[in-house]
């Protein structure tokens, strides 16, 4: 699975507890809000990538369908 803008900081910390360093660095709180109501632009592309690299996630890793 990779993380997603539709996401919510606390799902995802709920499923990958590791995420806690990148979202206090980014001074994210783990609200049920999704990443893209409370991130934008570039920032949170970088976002993304450094979650998905936190948790060993990539698109290469994921397949259709889920």
């Amino acid at each position: 699975m990779v993380i997603q803008t539709n996401m919510s900081p606390k799902a995802i910390f709920d499923v990958w507890e590791v995420t806690e360093e990148v979202f206090k660095k980014h001074n994210i709180s783990l609200t049920n809000e999704t990443l893209d109501t409370i991130v934008k632009g570039e920032e949170l592309s970088m976002l993304l990538h450094e979650l998905n690299t936190v948790v060993g996630s990539t698109t290469a890793t994921c397949v259709a369908g889920g």
